[in-house]
């Protein structure tokens, strides 16, 4: 495929370069296939990244670049070598050939472009994940896509929704809760200042009412798309914390007075717990065992990982803000601790590879909630275990971590060279 020729919007011959022997792209291709589509899929049962995708790419070499770029910086990043180049000469002719087309409304752009998004955001600075968001974002926007719109365009959107709503919650206050997977995780990585860039608003059909949303993923009658339905809960969580930081310590007039707040908590608190007892079998867990420091919950539905997850993370996000003065029935819903453990038991259950990456930042919410050093040192496995098998950069939290820990990054891994050390002794006396 790679140097066969195509036609641009014009009717112009275009006959792109190739900058990869035959076994280098054939290495590359099987490597999407296999590591990188799953983390794109994990909310679809049809596999559109892992088998549409590959297929379209066959007429249309832009989307067939973004798809080598992508799994050689995946390979690049898990192997640990600096000086490889592929990548960087793969994304580049991706958007070379991309840029004349950009105004053309075909789903194969978008999906080139949030591959790109994608690979940009696993080599970025979480610094920088925001404006590789806003791009997206315009483009959904211009074009009317929406996670209801059916077909390609609607898998492409929930893979866009879940990267993008785990990111957020790494800025300006860190007494501030975070706000709260690439627009859901952007919003994880703003530590209250900022809700996602695609307002929620957005994901829904033109003229639906936010107060509709449970209406239209429950006629659905879809695992994927109960799991989606975490994912914007979660964004809703992110944008009533954003909204009342922002209203409280930045004194932003944006209605999110004491009253307000209240209720919409009230609110979403009860949609997530409806969440919760009614998801389809395929999202419940098939066994769960309690054990120290963190439980053990298997689950056989891909979705239903990073979906469960999801809501753990969206609960703790509103418990730390939870309004003064209001009752609850008892439950172990209203601990944090609760929900903490349950994050990084699911980790530490499941290996899929989509779920590794995705579970950074509620690692990261969890994380912060525990005190004893065998739990912060079963978290810092954890994410490092991510990073080595996925290639997604994970280990800059284990440094937040630390810092929220209240260690110093020399201090903890002295003390934990010398458990190491003394373990040792053990084994051999």
């Amino acid at each position: 495929v790679l140097g066969r020729s195509y036609h641009d919007q014009r009717g112009r011959e275009v006959a792109p370069k190739s900058p990869l022997s035959n076994r280098r792209r054939i290495e590359y291709l099987k490597n999407y296939v296999a590591e990188v589509a799953p983390w794109l899929d994990m909310f679809d049962t049809n596999c559109t990244f892992r088998q549409q995708l590959p297929a379209l790419s066959h007429s249309f070499p832009p989307l067939l670049y973004a798809i080598l770029a992508i799994s050689a910086r995946q390979m690049e990043r898990k192997s640990g070598i600096q000086d490889w180049y592929d990548s960087l000469e793969l994304y580049q002719e991706a958007i070379r050939l991309l840029s004349p087309l950009i105004q053309v409304r075909d789903p194969k752009i978008v999906a080139a472009c949030v591959l790109l998004c994608c690979l940009e955001m696993m080599s970025a600075r979480a610094q920088d994940w925001h404006r590789h968001l806003e791009g997206c974002a315009a483009l959904f926007e211009a074009s009317g896509i929406h996670g209801f719109c059916g077909g390609l365009l609607q898998a492409v959107f929930w893979c866009y929704a879940r990267m993008g709503e785990s990111l957020r919650s790494n800025s300006w206050y860190t007494g501030v809760m975070l706000t709260a997977w690439l627009d859901l995780c952007g919003a994880l990585i703003s530590d209250g200042t900022r809700a996602t860039v695609l307002h929620p608003s957005k994901w829904l059909p033109m003229g639906c009412q936010e107060e509709n949303a449970y209406r239209l993923f429950k006629e659905a009658r879809s695992p994927d798309m109960h799991a989606n339905y975490a994912v914007y809960l979660s964004v809703k969580a992110t944008e009533l914390v954003s909204n009342r930081t922002k209203f409280v310590e930045l004194g932003e007039d944006n209605g999110c007075t004491t009253e307000v707040f209240t209720s919409r908590w009230a609110s979403l608190w009860q949609e997530l717990q409806t969440w919760l007892s009614e998801r389809p079998p395929d999202l419940i867990p098939i066994q769960t065992i309690s054990r120290k420091p963190f439980p053990h919950i298997l689950f056989v539905h891909w979705a239903a990982i990073s979906s469960n997850q999801l809501y753990h993370t969206a609960c703790i996000l509103l418990l730390k803000l939870m309004p003064r003065g209001l009752r609850m029935p008892r439950s172990p819903t209203l601990s944090l601790l609760w929900h903490a453990r349950r994050i990084c038991g699911i980790s530490t259950s499941n290996k899929h590879q989509g779920c590794l990456n995705n579970a950074v930042q509620p690692l990261w919410i969890a994380g912060r909630l525990f005190s004893h050093t065998s739990e912060h040192e079963q978290i810092v496995k954890i994410i490092r275990d991510i990073e080595a098998e996925t290639g997604w950069g994970a280990c800059w939290r284990i440094r937040d971590l630390e810092v929220a820990w209240g260690y110093s990054v020399g201090s903890r891994r002295e003390t934990m060279m010398n458990q190491q050390f003394s373990t040792s002794i053990d084994r051999h006396q």
